[in-house]
């Protein structure tokens, strides 16, 4: 039957109440029906995915040697990379020039030198270096602080990615205090 013939056989508002929760009931019925068909389709079709996935031998990984890339060694040779001060006096800088020679067959440019801390000013030498030609890096410290140091110099060249560090170290020696003076009697 259909909505109309059931609206023209209604005698009371209960038949009515009645007709129209069957109707909703059969709706619903089909729409659940209509759901879990969609529901088990689905997992039906992903289940049969992952089997399918789990079926295939895991591939083994590419296994690459890993080698460690040779940097172009610095094309400049140090006479020294390090310099003990020994004991010095607070509060008076000090300075060491570490001198260098292109020792490759091309033309170099210090591109930088990066002092570990402020305490430490550089100079050195800006104009290029032609092969067999020789340059410094000058290191002065501002002996401030008391007490031991080790300070390092980092150089960089136009040449190569390769870096020089090079240490300046020694001890502060603390200024004496000035005498107090003697109280006076009066």
């Amino acid at each position: 039957m259909e909505v109309n013939q059931y609206i023209c056989v209604i005698e009371n508002e209960y038949q009515l109440l009645t007709i129209v929760i069957k109707l909703i009931m059969k709706t619903l019925k089909i729409s659940l029906f209509a759901a879990a068909a969609f529901f088990f389709a689905s997992n039906v079709a992903t289940a049969q995915e992952t089997r399918k996935i789990d079926a295939k031998p895991a591939a083994a990984p590419a296994v690459t040697a890993v080698r460690p890339v040779e940097q172009k060694p610095m094309g400049i040779t140090f006479a020294e990379d390090t310099h003990t001060f020994g004991d010095i006096a607070q509060d008076k800088p000090v300075s060491h020039d570490f001198t260098f020679k292109n020792t490759s067959k091309e033309t170099i440019l210090i591109t930088g030198v990066k002092p570990s801390c402020g305490c430490t000013a550089t100079n050195y030498t800006k104009t290029p270096i032609k092969p067999g030609e020789s340059g410094s890096v000058t290191a002065t410290y501002n002996a401030h602080a008391a007490g031991p140091f080790t300070k390092t110099l980092t150089v960089t060249t136009n040449d190569t990615d390769a870096t020089k560090t090079l240490y300046i170290k020694g001890k502060v020696i603390a200024n004496e205090a000035p005498a107090a003076p003697a109280p006076t009697q009066h």
